[in-house]
């Protein structure tokens, strides 16, 4: 194993639970609060027209010489991150004015007015005598002339990363009134070789496509990846010898069990929002009907019952409803019952054909897959139906899955030679390529990692 190896191993092991269990530990975290004020600098998310926040973040300083790198590299995470949500305009280092060389006296804000800076990022990296990393961070309104939030970590060097991604989260949720997602990771399917032998092996990646992890070594074929509200499970479909086998996944110790083996196919595994149970569709037949089973005492219990095909089921946040897709009208539409079963309403009625609905972290819409006029198309709809949008449309675009705040989507397009990922804002704006080393198709996004 390598050391970048190694470094991919540790940070995906690394859990805020392990950061803040104690100070004993090397993968610890400490996060304090330094000042805070009432912010003055604001982005206001609408629909209409929207003008990114001019936010300045220079590089942190570097406690010793020795934390250059690192210092460097956290600052250019956050500003990637903020970046691609599309809510911020990081300015080029380049129109800096000041150079900032001590975080703990207040910055010449006349400077940063200057560059029209709304908000300003400072920071330091210090190695201590103990070897973990201390790391700080303060955020400024520039136009009030305050300090809004600070936070100082310790925490193993090797994951400067994820000091990164957490202080993104605390910028953006401070900035926006929403919580962030940058703190979160993604499975997928990694795709490798020619169309015709493709070797699909199952893939973890942080959020912004470093850290690559493979689940999987690619004998079988691996689908519908999933996550589990812990962050700790994933559930996935593989096609081996026999029939399809739903297996969990566990992150921490990557170690992998079967939740059933069941006659015919079954497809679409999700977890329920507690983690208790699991949700797939079972093939009997010409049909497919939904089911649910108890990870504990592995009961399966059955929620439909039709001659159609029904799949593709999500849980509401709440757990009190599913969505799913049914073909029981004639085509391919989504439907929204009881999280018990029963009668179910159909919601979706545009043009087309609907597909693998599912249903936002914070409850408002249920994204979906289009289809029609030779197009896929990447929507939203509220859980009634009301209020369609496509996000975006062109060839081949499908499974749509959520960040962790329910503000962007992601999914995956095949242009022809293979697929990619993609992002977009749930207002159609900033459409992003997610970089993977290879093609890569149905991501799953986890909740933030706990």
């Amino acid at each position: 194993m390598t050391s970048e190896d190694r470094l991919s191993q540790m940070n995906f092991n690394l859990t805020r639970r392990k950061l803040i269990a104690g100070t004993a530990s090397a993968g610890v975290l400490i996060a304090a609060p330094v000042r805070k004020a009432l912010a003055q600098a604001r982005v206001q998310i609408t629909e209409g027209n929207f003008q990114p926040i001019p936010i300045a973040i220079p590089n942190f300083v570097p406690g010793t010489q020795g934390d250059v790198d690192v210092s460097n590299g956290i600052a250019g995470v956050i500003t990637n991150n903020l970046k691609r949500s599309g809510l911020f305009a990081p300015i080029d280092q380049s129109a800096f004015i000041e150079r900032i060389s001590n975080i703990d006296v207040p910055p010449q804000f006349q400077n940063w007015r200057q560059i029209n800076a709304q908000a300003l990022v400072t920071g330091r990296a210090t190695r201590q005598g103990d070897g973990r990393l201390k790391a700080e961070f303060r955020l400024w309104d520039v136009p009030a002339s305050k300090q809004l939030t600070g936070q100082q970590y310790f925490t193993s060097p090797e994951s400067w990363r994820r000091i990164a991604h957490i202080i993104s989260d605390q910028i953006y949720e401070r900035l926006t009134g929403e919580k962030g997602y940058f703190d979160s990771r993604v499975v997928f399917v990694d795709e490798t070789g020619a169309k015709e032998r493709r070797v699909k092996r199952l893939a973890m990646m942080d959020q912004d496509g470093a850290n690559v992890r493979y689940l999987t070594r690619g004998a079988d074929l691996v689908i519908t990846p999933r996550f589990s509200p812990s962050t700790q499970e994933i559930t996935y479909m593989e096609f081996g010898q026999g029939d399809p086998r739903v297996y969990l996944f566990n992150v921490e110790t990557g170690q992998r069990e079967i939740v059933g083996n069941f006659p015919g196919m079954s497809f679409a595994p999700r977890f329920s929002p507690d983690g208790q149970r699991i949700v797939m569709s079972l093939q009997q037949g010409g049909n497919s009907n939904l089911f649910v089973m108890d990870l504990r005492s592995k009961s399966t219990t059955r929620l439909t019952d039709t001659p159609a095909i029904d799949t593709s089921p999500s849980y509401s946040p709440d757990a009190s409803r599913i969505c799913f897709e049914s073909d029981r009208g004639g085509k391919p539409q989504i439907y929204v019952m009881a999280a018990g079963g029963g009668s179910a309403q159909r919601i979706s009625f545009g043009d087309g054909s609907y597909s693998t609905p599912v249903w936002s972290p914070r409850g408002d819409y249920i994204a979906f897959t289009k289809q029609g006029g030779g197009q896929f198309a990447i929507g939203i709809m509220k859980p009634d139906g009301s209020g369609e949008r496509i996000l975006t449309s062109g060839y081949h675009n499908e499974g749509p899955t959520f960040a962790p705040n329910g503000r962007v989507v992601m999914f995956f397009r095949d242009l022809g030679p293979g697929p990619s990922l993609f992002t977009i804002d749930i207002s159609g704006r900033n459409e992003l390529k997610v970089p993977t080393p290879g093609f890569a198709s149905d991501p799953a996004w986890s909740p933030l990692l706990s």
